[in-house]
């Protein structure tokens, strides 16, 4: 499902955003271990066999998007020189032999070799048939001789997606495992939104042989403008967005979008049954050997300056320009990313108003030294490793977030983990009106939690003060020397089922520049007595009035998990 649906009811008192947990798949397996998935459904790795060397199963698509289920398909990791005639594949039912064919290493067994040689990349070998791959589940079992070499199970398979079974769960197929990948030291421009407008403009103007620019959203027609100017000056471009945004495709978003085809640009949506994740929801571009990086939309409320407090990066540096030009092409060449021509053809628009503030600069962008970048791509790595960044806080820990989608999440739980070990921990969520209330109740919360227990945590609703009209950042500062920056909201949806990206970033001078950015926005939203401000009971009482009759009211509207945040 490409949608996940909240409960809302817009009160008096503000708007409650509850949302629903996501269900994975029960799995079973024999415990052995297999390969993953990567790319368009390539399963890398080594060839694993047991003791004997006979092949293994190591992956299984039991439930296509195909009528009757046409398509399915078995993977098998084989020694060099396995003669597969000598095997046959059974289930609780039926059992079938292999046919006469010298293999080694990745293979994929299917009755339909022509419907399946577009969807995955390793070597097809056509069988007469397969056992019938129940979606419940059912065993199978890889057999010579008479005796059981190898065998896989699952449960529950989800339409569209493939068992792997060195994860031990299903995943859409197609869906990548990137790495995190490392370089630097590298020189970086770090900036601020809404203070610094013109950076990301100007990156995609300096562009001479590529851009490559992926977005949640795109209305921004200065952006459009620089991307036109980039293409007739010979530049290759190519724009990737979400096709199916929440609260549906906007007519300036179609506007733009349409006038880059007319130029000749490649535009792509993802969208459709096919689609690998929830959202596409990086905010990124590369441009010849530069990445730049947003926490923001391709809109005028975005890197158009105009409302949002938003982080931005530009990192020069060829080895994470290659980094995100893989995810770029993984995401634009898969069956999900359509044509926007296509996409629009189904597409019902929507009106939505222009932001059109106009803000100060405070913050001026820096010119700076980078130690180390990593590049991180949900949900293939995100959640791991910026686990891995928190739990090695120790002195403290800055968070800039739209919301956290509730302090039990795996990201807000490392940070509280870090609170209690005596890592100060600050959290600045937003004060928008659309997350105003499910904010309010969850720094009443945090603030409770760190009276409690006696630890270093605190939270805040963010205070603009004329200096933006709401937070949208999606930031960490680690000790004053780290940064992340990019697209990811700190809840479990987006960590593990959008395409997410971010950089940590690390270094004194940029961990600072973050770090003072933080400092300026932290305590402009103190309240007056220099207290932690404090929601007041009445306030949360009427929160809870507000869930009661949104349960009675039932009224259901689809927005990201999280608090839609990118709807605004």
């Amino acid at each position: 499902m490409r949608r996940v649906v909240l409960v809302r009811l817009i009160v008096v008192l503000g708007l409650l955003v509850a949302a629903s947990p996501q269900a994975t798949a029960a799995l079973v397996d024999s415990g052995q271990q297999g390969a993953t998935s990567a790319g368009n459904a390539t399963l890398d790795g080594n060839a694993t066999g047991g003791p004997d060397r006979h092949p293994r199963l190591v992956g299984v698509y039991p439930n296509p998007v195909a009528a009757d289920d046409a398509g399915e398909f078995v993977v098998l990791d084989a020694p060099a020189g396995t003669r597969l005639g000598t095997y046959r594949l059974a289930d609780d039912e039926t059992a079938v032999a292999l046919p006469n064919a010298t293999v080694g290493g990745r293979v994929v067994l299917t009755p339909v070799p022509e419907r399946t040689r577009r969807l995955v990349d390793d070597r097809i070998v056509a069988v007469d048939a397969l056992p019938r791959l129940a979606n419940a589940g059912e065993p199978l079992r890889l057999s010579r001789d008479g005796a059981v070499v190898d065998a896989l199970g699952y449960r529950d398979a989800p339409e569209g997606e493939l068992y792997v079974r060195r994860v031990g769960r299903f995943r859409p197929l197609g869906a990548t495992d990137r790495p995190v990948v490392a370089s630097g030291p590298a020189n970086a421009t770090a900036f601020l939104l809404p203070d610094a407008p013109e950076v990301p403009t100007r990156v995609l103007a300096g562009a001479e042989e590529r851009i490559l620019l992926a977005g949640y959203t795109f209305t921004s027609d200065r952006v459009a403008d620089e991307l036109v100017r980039a293409h007739r000056r010979g530049v290759r471009v190519a724009v990737l967005v979400e096709g199916d945004p929440v609260g549906g495709t906007t007519t300036a978003q179609a506007r733009a979008l349409d006038r880059l085809v007319a130029a000749g640009i490649a535009v792509r949506a993802v969208d459709g049954p096919r689609a690998r994740y929830a959202y596409h929801h990086a905010k990124y571009a590369v441009a010849d050997d530069r990445a730049l990086v947003l926490t923001e939309n391709w809109k005028p409320s975005g890197a158009g300056g105009r409302s949002s407090r938003g982080w931005g990066v530009v990192v020069r540096d060829a080895r994470t320009a290659a980094a995100l030009a893989e995810t770029f092409r993984a995401d634009a060449g898969w069956l999900d990313a359509r044509p926007w021509g296509t996409v629009r053809r189904n597409l019902t628009l929507v009106n939505e108003s222009v932001a059109a503030g106009d803000y100060p600069r405070r913050i001026e962008p820096e010119r700076l030294r980078v130690e180390r970048v990593r590049v991180l791509a949900a949900p293939d790595n995100a959640e791991r490793a910026l686990r891995g960044v928190l739990g090695n806080a120790t002195r403290s820990i800055d968070v800039v977030q739209v919301s956290l989608g509730g302090p039990d999440g795996p990201l807000a739980g490392a940070a509280i983990a870090a609170a209690r070990r005596g890592v100060r921990v600050r959290v600045l969520l937003s004060g928008a009106w659309y997350v105003r209330e499910e904010n309010a109740a969850l720094a009443e919360r945090l603030n409770a939690l760190a009276d409690e227990e006696g630890i270093p945590l605190s939270a805040r609703l963010a205070d603009p003060r004329g200096r933006f009209e709401k937070v949208h950042a999606k930031g960490v500062v680690v000790d004053d020397r780290l940064a992340v920056v990019g697209s990811l909201n700190w809840n479990a949806h987006a960590a593990r089922e959008n395409r997410e990206v971010a950089l940590v970033l690390e270094g004194e001078a940029v961990g600072g520049y973050y770090a003072r950015a933080f400092e300026a926005d932290w305590h402009a939203s103190a309240s007056g007595d220099g207290r932690e401000p404090r929601v007041p009971i009445g306030l949360l009482a009427g929160i809870a009035a507000a869930a009661a009759a949104t349960a009675a009211l039932g009224r259901r509207i689809e927005f990201e998990e999280g608090g839609g945040s990118d709807r605004y």
